[in-house]
């Protein structure tokens, strides 16, 4: 054998039983439970973006087990939190463990993105407060049932 030949395989025992792998051909089965951190990788309008996110739950449907999750989706305009279904018939989404190396997105950053977030809401329930009050103290004349009358 050559030298790249034993790299590529590797002997694994399991249950008292060891096997030869070839690492070329194996794959790697990952386990999710309620909570995980993962990174979930969502095709946008033109590229795909890797996106922090924690496993919300796990739906063991008889036909379609399906993982839910949460996401924190970083855009230019804001941040918000995204929620997904993935199973085998979910497309352009997939999900990985989180490398806790990784930062993908901080606590204070999202945090603040949100609070900018609140502040254009509540800004615009003001404004949205005032043309009301507006409509109902300069329009009352053209709801009112009584015919409006004019002199000139």
């Amino acid at each position: 054998m050559t030298e790249t030949a034993t790299t590529e395989k590797r002997i694994v025992e399991i249950n008292g039983v060891k096997m030869e792998v070839d690492l070329r051909q194996a794959k790697e089965i990952h386990t999710y439970k309620v909570g995980d951190r993962v990174k979930v990788l969502v095709k946008g309008y033109s590229d795909y973006k890797a996106h922090a996110g924690i496993i919300t739950g796990l739906d063991n449907f008889q036909n379609l087990p399906t993982i839910g999750v949460a996401y924190i989706e970083d855009s230019y305009s804001a941040n918000c939190v995204k929620f997904i279904s993935i199973n085998a018939q979910s497309k352009d989404v997939e999900i990985c463990p989180a490398n806790p190396d990784e930062i993908l997105i901080t606590k204070t950053s999202v945090l603040n993105a949100l609070d900018r977030e609140l502040l254009k809401a509540e800004q615009n329930v003001l404004d949205l407060q005032t043309q009301k009050n507006y409509l109902l103290k300069k329009f009352e004349i053209w709801f009112s049932s009584q015919p409006v009358t004019a002199e000139f």
